[in-house]
């Protein structure tokens, strides 16, 4: 089903029926007025609610064509692009023209890739992508108005290549400079959490001038942390404060916010008495009771990868789903990075199916993320017509020369 672009989404969802559950949708065309009412599969609706990394970096490669035929089956509703995944712009630009195509009878796809600047770009000069400087550089050396014009660029060339999704800014706060995961790597802007949002709302707005969706990461902030989640277990209770969420509550506050991405660290202090010590990701009073509760976010909410350590170790792949979508998630991340597995869009419908079978609490949790979805990708709009971006004065001050990404080796990161 194809969506207008300005659908009003969903005012009413009934109870999925069955173990293939239906829910009757009533949706109104503010162009019409009049109400359209849709049978919407419960799958479809959970597709919607899953990205994937893929393997393969041309169109013909196999694991490309899994996520391919995925897609246009609505298995899932985004894909996020590794560096193994990037070959060159003409070969990115099919397969993102085929992603869109896929998509085509659901909903916008959500092509997404971490394109921070700094060491945290996936696209590298010798891909011919105009390359950006770390958060850290970019806020000592320009003003926020600089930063726009910069991240310009960077948007710019997103949607030449047919990105819709850039998995930044990162609005940690840098409290721990020796942070193994943001503060050695320069990923965060300052130690100022004003100066924090400042740029990060420059990164936003340069972004949504180009038709790109940003997620802001990594809530409730990790740059107090002293171990990387990539690798175990987190916890930032001693060390984190509640200044660390002030740049996403001004950025929530300024409308400025399109995706806002979880940490899978421990923080006791947004947990309440009694609950059960887990990752904030996978928290309901973290996620549910303060970001949407006391901080009033009414968007979408994604997961950092579920396949990472900190997860990984712990959690079953039946309980890090099952606990996400109940914390308040909406989108489930699997980068796919170490240990790929392309059946997880399967095996993930099946937990949330056989789970919301007897539990119509979790269809509501289902109906909900649907929605909120569905209002995000309204926003995507058909990018201007592609043309090469020229190389100009500006690209070269972005060049970033100290450390070279080319030469640095790390795990997935978002």
């Amino acid at each position: 089903m194809t969506f207008p672009p300005l659908l009003a989404v969903f005012l009413t969802v009934m109870t999925a029926l069955g173990g293939h559950g239906m829910a009757r949708a009533e949706a109104t065309d503010p162009g019409t007025g009049l109400a359209a009412k849709e049978e919407i599969a419960l799958e479809t609706k959970i597709g919607q609610m899953i990205l994937v990394g893929f393997l393969g970096n041309r169109p013909s490669h196999s694991g490309f064509k899994r996520v391919l035929a995925q897609m246009e089956a609505g298995q899932i509703g985004g894909v996020l692009y590794l560096g193994r995944n990037l070959r060159d712009r003409k070969t990115v630009r099919q397969m993102n023209a085929a992603l869109s195509e896929a998509a085509a009878d659901h909903s916008p796809a959500l092509i997404a890739i971490d394109q921070e600047g700094g060491i945290v770009q996936r696209l590298k000069r010798h891909h011919g992508f105009p390359q950006t400087v770390s958060a850290k550089r970019m806020a000592r050396r320009s003003s926020p108005a600089e930063a726009q014009e910069a991240y310009g660029v960077l948007a710019e060339g997103l949607t030449d290549w047919g990105f819709t999704l850039n998995l930044g800014p990162v609005v940690d706060v840098d409290i721990n400079p020796r942070n193994p995961i943001i503060g050695r790597l320069g990923r965060s802007y300052s130690r100022d959490p004003s100066k924090v949002a400042d740029y990060g709302a420059a990164f936003v707005e340069a972004h949504r001038r180009h038709g790109v969706l940003t997620a802001l990461k990594h809530f409730p902030g990790h740059g107090s942390s002293r171990r990387d989640s990539h690798k175990g277990a987190v916890d930032v209770s001693r060390t984190w404060s509640d200044k660390e969420l002030i740049p996403f509550q001004q950025l929530i506050d300024d409308g400025k916010v399109d995706l806002i991405m979880t940490a899978h660290v421990i923080n006791r202090a947004l947990q309440g008495k009694g609950e059960k010590r887990v990752p904030v990701s996978l928290s309901e009073t973290a996620l549910t009771g303060n970001l949407r509760g006391e901080l009033d976010f009414t968007g979408v909410i994604i997961t950092d990868d579920l396949q990472m350590d900190a997860i990984r170790r712990t959690y079953s792949l039946e309980t890090a789903v099952l606990s996400a979508l109940w914390a308040g998630t909406d989108i489930l991340l699997f980068a796919n990075d170490k240990r790929p597995d392309p059946e997880i869009p399967v095996k993930v419908a099946k937990i949330l199916l056989t789970a919301a079978k007897d539990d119509p609490r979790l269809v509501e949790k289902i109906d909900s993320a649907y929605d909120r979805i569905l209002t995000l990708k309204g926003r995507l709009t058909a990018p201007p017509a592609q043309q090469p971006i020229a190389p100009n004065a500006l690209e070269a001050w972005l060049l970033e020369t100290r450390p070279d990404p080319e030469r640095c080796t790390l795990p997935v990161i978002q």
